[in-house]
């Protein structure tokens, strides 16, 4: 007896078909896992970088009231200090602007650049008692 394959019965047939559905789930599967890769290697680098502009902007900070807190005692020291100048603090400089003086007060401006990172701060004391009003930073002079 001679037996003629039609074509028709191998797509019928299921043994066939198994091998088409394990390589279309593998494509699919490895395609899913990949994205999540993705996701999550590019989500932890956007973390790291954020981290290091907080860290700079922090060391930014802490030039700025270094600068501060240099007026404040020389202020404490001379009653006539003007400001007005640059304080370096390691292998780092900030500057002390001219002091303000309305009635009865002083103000005193700083300001910081650390790697394109800025800070500017203004300070606000009564002048004889040297208490401090007010201590804030601003986006700009």
């Amino acid at each position: 007896m001679n037996k003629t394959l039609n074509p028709k019965s191998y797509i019928l047939n299921s043994s066939y078909n198994n091998g088409y559905i394990a390589i279309t789930s593998a494509i699919i599967i490895s395609f899913l896992l990949m994205t999540i890769v993705f996701t999550l290697s590019s989500a932890s680098f956007f973390s790291r970088s954020n981290t290091l502009d907080a860290n700079q902007k922090e060391t930014s900070l802490g030039l700025a009231e270094a600068c501060a807190d240099t007026a404040l005692l020389k202020l404490a020291q001379n009653s006539s200090y003007s400001g007005n100048e640059n304080v370096n603090i390691g292998a780092d400089t900030c500057s002390i602007l001219a002091l303000e003086s309305p009635s009865g007060q002083k103000i005193i401006k700083t300001l910081a650049n650390y790697k394109g990172y800025g800070t500017n701060l203004k300070i606000t004391l009564n002048h004889p008692a040297m208490t401090i009003i007010s201590w804030e930073e601003l986006p700009n002079f």
